[in-house]
């Protein structure tokens, strides 16, 4: 389906579908040219396909249950903000499950095309708890 003619939420969602299969290469048809990632921590990407590789590297598998996509008023059909809510649910490295790990990702989406993306989640806090560096 071509982006142009869905809504900027609908890109966000499909976006996210396709990555957390994860199949990055068709991901990327949702996103421009010159896409700024930005994952927790600071992380900075360039494509779908280096957030593949980096939750390969933090999870054994990952996924998302949206809970909501929001669209922020007065946005426009040149530039919008997208924000997706929910939990992440999968499994660490070492075959663990978990589930209710809360993220917030944020995007802009100009043209029909998803230019920025970032991505905070409560996995470092998870982590810490695990290693026996904090508590929740």
């Amino acid at each position: 389906m071509s982006s142009t003619k869905m809504s900027p939420g609908a890109i966000v969602d499909e976006y996210l579908r396709l990555l957390m299969i994860p199949d990055p290469a068709a991901a990327s048809q949702y996103v421009a040219p010159g896409l700024q990632i930005r994952f927790t921590g600071g992380r900075a990407m360039k494509a779908p396909a280096e957030c593949a590789t980096f939750n390969a590297t933090r999870y054994q598998w990952v996924k998302k249950k949206i809970d909501a996509t929001e669209t922020v008023a007065g946005g426009t059909e040149d530039e919008t903000i997208v924000y997706s809510r929910g939990t992440l649910y999968g499994a660490w490295p070492d075959g663990t499950l978990f589930e209710g790990n809360r993220y917030v990702d944020r995007y802009v989406v100009k043209q029909g095309l998803i230019t920025q993306m970032d991505v905070w989640n409560d996995s470092a806090e998870w982590l810490l708890v695990r290693a026996g560096l904090a508590t929740l």
